[in-house]
């Protein structure tokens, strides 16, 4: 059950208790909210308010704020406006939401699997990995194709044909001639302007392969002002740590290299140009 169906049985199961009351909280007064608060006293710190989506809490929750802690009302309302605010409260994950689907029908790739989508997912949402958490499931975004290589062609003027204006995308490439993957997350929107992008949210990672998450390596920004560099002959462009450029906006890359620069790691042995099989684009949305 996702969990503004709980939330939702939640407040139905506390109305069948208090049949005076109606549905519609702007003609409750404060005693009405009273009575319900205590009516679901010992039900309310059991949903996960904040696994809601922002449109979820605004439309399901916001109404009904006067049933809420005051300081987790406060914090909710933090979080949502800024998801990177630090809360007093122990956010707990999502319930387990049985998927029928193949992985391969919600996230159309040739080169990613669910494991990585899993693992990617946690460090945008900035959820540690750990031994309790590792072998679950935890895919709250959908990804959505927005580039393959091999599909849609290698140039610059593709990857902003498809990939300019729309934020939140990860970028993976599959080093040709190896099971090895690397790319980042750009919180901004691609564009053609020649011009770093700022920001602290950024990463780059590598995956030994689609098998063996557990040896995966995230790698933050160090350098937030030139994070992500935008220009009309690269395509997705890290730092300068991850590069893929050609000669002009119409011909296929020529150079595709690594090199620690602007993130605090390393995610290869060896730094300099490699060359790659295929590259896919894929924009996050929340489901």
């Amino acid at each position: 059950m996702k969990e503004v169906e709980v939330w939702e049985h939640v407040l139905k199961w506390g109305l069948a208790q208090n049949p005076t009351l109606i549905l519609d909280p702007k003609t409750w007064s404060d005693d009405d909210f009273k009575t319900m608060s205590n009516t679901l006293q010992h039900c309310l710190p059991f949903v996960r308010f904040f696994s809601l989506s922002p449109k979820e809490f605004s439309q399901k929750v916001r109404p009904y704020q006067k049933l809420l802690n005051q300081q987790l009302y406060e914090d909710l309302l933090n979080f949502y406006l800024d998801p990177d605010s630090v809360t007093s409260h122990n956010i707990q994950l999502p319930r387990k939401i049985k998927i029928n689907e193949k992985i391969e029908e919600v996230i159309c790739s040739l080169i990613i699997n669910s494991g990585i989508v899993s693992t990617i997912s946690r460090w945008i949402d900035k959820i540690v990995i750990n031994d309790d958490n590792f072998n679950e499931s935890y895919l709250p975004y959908k990804f959505e194709l927005l580039l393959r290589g091999s599909r849609d062609g290698f140039t610059p003027k593709k990857f902003h044909e498809l990939c300019d204006n729309k934020p939140n995308t990860v970028t993976f490439i599959k080093v040709k001639g190896t099971e090895e993957i690397i790319g980042g997350y750009n919180p901004l929107e691609w564009e053609s302007s020649v011009i770093w992008g700022e920001t602290k949210d950024s990463f780059i990672f590598s995956f030994e392969n689609n098998k063996n998450f557990k040896d995966a390596i995230l790698n933050k920004v160090v350098n937030s002002d030139r994070a992500l560099w935008f220009s009309y002959t690269t395509g997705p462009y890290f730092g300068n740590d991850i590069n893929i450029i050609a000669l002009n906006h119409y011909t296929d890359y020529v150079t595709i290299k690594y090199c620690k620069r602007f993130y605090e790691k390393k995610i290869r042995d060896s730094e300099g140009e490699f060359a790659i099989e295929d590259y896919e684009v894929f924009q996050i949305i929340k489901k």
